[in-house]
């Protein structure tokens, strides 16, 4: 059998997959509810890896990946589907990982995702940042409560990314997509000029270093919308990431502007259900006038405390009481609830009284 790179593609979407891996010496790999599964072709080769994978490329790309050995873009194939793909090496050797995106791009409603998302995206200015490790829809969130701004305001929406995922049609809000190294140079340098754009929301792909974060912040003190992303596993955790980016004497000040500028941290993980499927849980925190001024005064292990109470009131959910609510409701299974969990010693003695 022939292979082609469309028709790999295809089989991912037929297999309702979320990934595709091309590694030489394995044949052709799909992750299916976070599970690898081989599929049943034959073994492929270095350089039948690199034939597949060179038919989507430009010279420009092939150029890049020659010389640097990494190569992230998205793309479309007519009729099956919007991809991001990360091209690499092992052991001198071309290898591929492919991610679909859903090119409908689904709701705030559809995710199942809690009321209080559709609340804090009308707010005019701040920060929200959505975080999670690789892979647990934090884009597909993401792109679910821009989604929700351009139904019902009439926006401009900038999103900077490397590479751009989900591009939105323009229906109330007017959307510029720009990508990193094919639009602009680099994240701290779309930001800045961002706002000669005359932006009201912009979101930020990922927010990895120093020059990009105190930008975000900037931009969110001075009437912007900001939606940004972290690899982090907690709300916490998150905010502790972002002060410790930056040198001591610095942190006071990005202490302040985090306490005033930030609107809420929505931390994700997606959990295989009981049955097949998978299910995103969401942490929760809301900036109040309490939190902030843990953030200001450096009392960061105090904020978990303070998500804990009233959360009917405040919006806010720990990751503990989803992963009590989804074990009573039968949707995921003990072991998997203590495995994802982020404080296992809570759940422990719920998990062993089911």
């Amino acid at each position: 059998m022939q292979l082609d790179i469309t028709t790999l593609l295809k089989t991912v979407v037929a297999h309702k997959a979320s990934d595709l891996h091309l590694v030489a010496g394995s044949e052709p790999q799909v992750r299916i509810d976070g599970k690898l599964v081989p599929l049943n072709l034959p073994m492929l080769t270095g350089d039948e890896i690199q034939n597949l994978c060179y038919t989507l490329l430009t010279d420009k790309q092939k150029k890049e990946f020659e010389e640097n050995f990494e190569l992230d873009f998205a793309f479309s194939v007519p009729n099956v589907g919007r991809f991001r793909a990360n091209y690499y090496k092992t052991l001198d050797q071309i290898a591929a990982a492919f991610r679909i995106i859903p090119e409908d791009i689904p709701s705030i409603d559809e995710l199942g995702q809690p009321p209080i998302f559709k609340e804090i995206i009308k707010r005019e200015k701040g920060l929200i940042l959505v975080t999670g490790p690789t892979g647990s829809g934090k884009s597909t969130t993401l792109a679910a409560m821009l989604n929700e701004i351009n139904e019902n305001e009439n926006k401009h929406i900038i999103t900077i990314e490397d590479p751009v995922e989900f591009v939105h049609k323009n229906k109330k809000s007017l959307f510029s997509h720009r990508e990193i190294g094919l639009d602009t140079k680099s994240y701290a340098t779309a930001l800045k000029y961002a706002l000669r754009e005359d932006p009201d929301v912009i979101l930020i792909g990922e927010m990895r270093d120093q020059e990009t974060i105190k930008a975000a912040l900037t931009a969110a003190e001075t009437g912007h919308l900001v939606f940004g992303t972290l690899h982090t596993n907690s709300a916490p955790q998150t905010i502790n990431r972002i002060i410790d980016v930056f040198s001591g004497d610095e942190q006071p000040q990005i202490r302040a502007q985090l306490s005033t500028s930030l609107v809420a941290v929505i931390s994700q993980a997606l959990l295989p259900k009981i049955g097949g499927g998978r299910i995103a849980v969401h942490e929760i925190l809301i900036n109040n006038p309490a939190i902030a001024n843990l953030i200001r005064e450096n009392k960061i292990h105090q904020i978990y405390s303070q998500m804990q109470l009233n959360q009917q009131q405040t919006g806010m959910q720990t990751q503990t009481k989803v992963l009590q609510k989804l074990l009573l409701q039968k949707v995921i299974d003990k072991d998997t609830a203590l495995k994802y969990s982020n404080r296992p010693e809570e759940l422990i003695n719920f998990v062993r009284n089911l």
